[in-house]
């Protein structure tokens, strides 16, 4: 008598909730990243231009603008990934 095992999950299944996962992991990161990468320019520009080589004005704006991106886009990222878990915890 064979017994069956009602919540498995075959290759093709987990191959493309594997890609999801991953790709929801850029989407999230992504806002973040881009507006880090950008306040780094804005900062290198203004440093060289005006010469001034601090450490504190390299980084202190770049954190800053992190900070309010995350508590802005923060319920937005974690509703994204508690509907994934939920999703997948569900089994569909």
């Amino acid at each position: 008598m064979l017994l069956s095992v009602p919540n498995v999950i075959d290759l093709a299944e987990l191959t493309a909730t594997a890609q999801e996962a991953l790709l929801l992991s850029i989407a999230v990161s992504l806002p973040v990243v881009g507006v880090a990468a950008l306040a780094g320019l804005l900062v290198a520009i203004f440093q060289a231009a005006t010469q001034v080589q601090d450490f504190t004005l390299a980084h202190l704006p770049r954190l800053l603008v992190v900070a309010v991106v995350l508590a802005l886009a923060g319920p937005w990222m974690g509703a994204q990934i508690a509907s994934f878990a939920a999703r997948v915890f569900a089994g569909g």
